[in-house]
């Protein structure tokens, strides 16, 4: 937009008009429809005044279109995404070659997102990279190596209890650790500020890590070899396995994890923070933001439905994700999030737990106002719905009777 639509009018404040109108019609409506305004306006040659016009009549008939007066969107909503939900496979998807990484799809995870888990089922990372390290595995499988943690039992080749000497023995295995690029004072001090200093001694030509427990029971002892074993060494925390995979559509290498933590890949070099995704949706809330969650919500939910070859009209996925996120903080749809805050006691005692919420109403002496849909299918009235939200009043008119 610049000089060819001004070219007409001589007046040089215009073209900042013109921008000042193009900015609240993108502000109103969104950057494709002020595009395609546009360049309307520089085909058509318009002047200021058509310009205001135009744009004027573009809101309104945008305004008109997002959803009819009354139109009943969240049963058309949950019909839409109900249904086809019914012809889903319980089913899991499994990454080629690696029997232990696998990803929860179909209706449990369908499932997990409208309940808005706190942890999935099976946490999983989309992880690409950038220019430098995406092209070669080589140099993908550098930036894996930071990412993957090591805990000590991924760099020993034996950890067990000596009951004799009340004392815990790491053998560390030198193959392993040099594989993993973890130097055997980098496990010894990890251990030791588990464990306190005086109580580890470290032999670094035998490799051999040594705990003293005396005075610990057998059972203690047993609890702490547990915990020695999972002490974080290096990487990023929960990233349990790495897959490297070729992407054949975008010819670059991408990394998919077991387990996820959003914060530290972001930081991690070598990682396109642009692109890297995370299915644990909270994660996202916490590094990114709410939109951000929204956003993953609508990705996860349609990546869904799409894998199993339905086909749902994103706007039903995105009143979801509206409702789940609008007041910031992600809430399930159930009787602990949505259904269970409604103002209605009809309403609430209608999705579950009947007799505990028209008790608790009850003795609390609230009033329902029957303002909502299913309080008023409740009690047999009309929904306000679609015709249902309008009054009709006729006013009699009379007439004078005519002379005789």
């Amino acid at each position: 937009m610049g000089s060819k639509t001004i070219q007409k009018e001589e007046n040089p404040k215009i073209e900042g008009k013109i921008k000042e109108l193009l900015d609240h019609l993108e502000k109103e409506t969104c950057i494709k429809i002020r595009l395609e305004v546009e360049d309307k306006i520089e085909k058509y040659q318009l002047s200021e005044t058509e310009i205001e016009t135009v744009i004027k009549e573009v809101i309104k008939d945008y305004k008109k279109a997002l959803v009819e007066a009354g139109e009943a969107v969240g049963i058309v909503a949950a019909q839409s995404v109900g249904e086809p939900g019914t012809q889903m496979t319980l089913r899991t998807f499994h990454y080629a070659g690696v029997a232990e990484l696998n990803v929860t799809l179909g209706l449990p995870r369908l499932i997990e997102i409208v309940d808005a888990r706190k942890n999935p089922s099976t946490p999983t990372m989309t992880i690409y990279l950038d220019e430098e390290h995406n092209n070669e595995e080589k140099k993908a499988k550098e930036v894996a190596k930071k990412l993957e943690m090591i805990t000590v039992e991924r760099v020993a080749s034996n950890v067990e209890i000596d009951i004799a000497t009340y004392q815990i023995n790491i053998k560390l295995d030198e193959k392993l650790l040099k594989d993993r690029e973890v130097t055997f004072e980098e496990v010894a001090e990890k251990v030791r500020g588990k464990m306190g200093k005086e109580k580890v001694q470290a032999n670094p030509e035998k490799f051999m890590i040594t705990i003293d427990l005396e005075g610990k029971t057998f059972g203690e002892m047993q609890k702490l070899l547990e915990k020695i074993e999972k002490i974080h060494v290096k990487g990023a925390k929960d990233i349990n396995r790495i897959v490297i995979q070729k992407d054949l559509n975008k010819g670059e290498w991408v990394l998919h994890t077991e387990g996820t933590n959003l914060p530290e890949v972001l930081r991690t070099p070598g990682v396109d923070y642009t692109r890297t995704t995370t299915n644990n949706i909270h994660e996202i809330a916490s590094t990114l933001g709410i939109e951000a969650a929204r956003n993953a919500i609508m990705r996860e939910a349609m990546h869904v439905l799409e894998e199993q070859g339905l086909n749902v009209d994103i706007r039903h996925i995105m009143l979801i994700a509206d409702l789940m996120t609008y007041t910031g903080e992600i809430r399930q749809i159930g009787r602990h999030g949505i259904s269970g805050e409604k103002e209605s006691v009809l309403a609430r005692a209608g999705f579950e737990v009947t007799v505990k919420h028209l008790l608790e109403a009850s003795i609390a002496g609230h009033i329902d106002e029957l303002k909502g849909i299913t309080e008023n299918v409740i009690v047999g009235q009309i929904v306000p719905v679609g015709t249902g939200t309008v009054e009709l009043l006729q006013i009699p008119t009379f007439s004078k009777k005519p002379k005789e």
